[in-house]
């Protein structure tokens, strides 16, 4: 089977996929039956097209040489990528996160699965904002509409939820979802003002200019709504859950935490049809207390399946990119679409 695919943005998770493409292409193959032709190709400067498809090692090349679509035969300028879907069977979606209004990453996500073709979706947006209506419109038009790779990169907590715990209940979960207050909480209890911490973290990089999305507990709590809905058979939205960040937990509280043999977390929880994000102490021998830096961790209680706890470390974008590819086979090679 040949999937003719459109790729949506060209930052680091897309970039990574083209190159797990190209390395992987035979293992594909040979696995699974299964290749994918890159046919479109869309940045911030506009849409490439190839029929024939374009090379991914040679897109991933130009781009590091800080080329664009634009130096792509094809280039069409900027023109709205839902004009341009006919012979598309698949889009994957890594464009930059919009969560006031989708971006144009819902407009095409609506697009594509209003006409028929799959998604597969990095961008964690067009699930937030809209996710009973981009499933109502999935199964209308039998399109597959898979997000994966939205929550903790590549650790398969949908997956585990929706294909490994059949007949299971979710009774209770928990999970540390952003790296960023890890390491900044880490980096308060050897001493550090959280000012002092958050400066430290953006001049690693690991903390954007603006970091109110991760330490004021957003990214935490659309990553927790988006499990919620997946597996809880919740439909929340942001305002269902009570967020709370971690710029006002003092050096002082964790030292007292510490004391007493407690580590502090940003942890996001499930229960009852309760939802929060919280900093939360927690002993240091507890799951959720030992997910440092750039580890992401879930903890799902249920009735038949005894309590599952996982745990990834994510420090590059290769794993989310890979979940993307997952979502993508799953969606070609099974019945199961949505």
């Amino acid at each position: 089977m040949l999937v003719n695919a459109a790729l949506m943005g060209l930052g680091s998770v897309n970039r990574n996929l083209l190159t797990i493409l190209g390395r992987k292409a035979e293992v594909l193959q040979r696995d699974h039956g299964i290749g994918f032709r890159i046919v479109l190709v869309a940045d911030s400067r506009g849409v490439a097209v190839d029929p024939a498809g374009f090379d991914p090692a040679g897109i991933v090349a130009r781009k590091a040489a800080g080329g664009s679509t634009a130096d792509l035969a094809g280039y069409r300028g900027a023109v709205p990528v839902e004009s341009l879907l006919a012979g598309i069977d698949l889009v994957f979606e890594a464009s930059p996160v919009d969560l006031r209004t989708g971006g144009p990453g819902l407009a095409l996500t609506r697009a594509a699965l209003g006409q028929g073709i799959s998604v597969v979706l990095a961008n964690k947006g067009p699930v937030v904002l809209a996710f009973r209506e981009l499933h109502e419109t999935a199964v209308r038009t039998g399109a597959g509409l898979k997000y994966s790779a939205t929550v903790c990169g590549g650790l398969p907590v949908l997956n585990i939820g929706r294909r490994d715990m059949i007949a299971g209940e979710i009774l209770q979960l928990r999970g540390v979802f952003n790296a960023t207050t890890n390491f900044i909480l880490d980096e308060m209890a050897a001493g550090a003002a959280y000012g002092d911490a958050l400066a430290e973290a953006q001049r690693r990089g690991i903390a954007e200019a603006d970091p109110s999305l991760d330490v004021d507990g957003w990214d935490t709590a659309n990553k927790l709504l988006i499990i919620a809905n997946s597996l809880l058979g919740a439909d929340l939205a942001l305002a269902d859950i009570a967020v709370t960040g971690i710029d006002g937990v003092t050096p002082e509280r964790i030292a007292a935490e510490a004391a007493r043999g407690n580590v502090i977390r940003l942890v996001a929880s499930a229960e009852a049809g309760r939802y929060a994000v919280a900093p939360v102490a927690l002993p240091a021998a507890d799951f959720l207390a030992q997910c440092r830096g750039w580890e992401m961790a879930v903890e799902m209680h249920t009735d038949i399946y005894g309590i599952s706890s996982h745990k990834l470390w994510e420090r590059e974008p290769t794993p989310t990119a890979a979940s993307m590819l997952r979502d993508a086979v799953h969606i070609f090679t099974s019945a199961e679409r949505g």
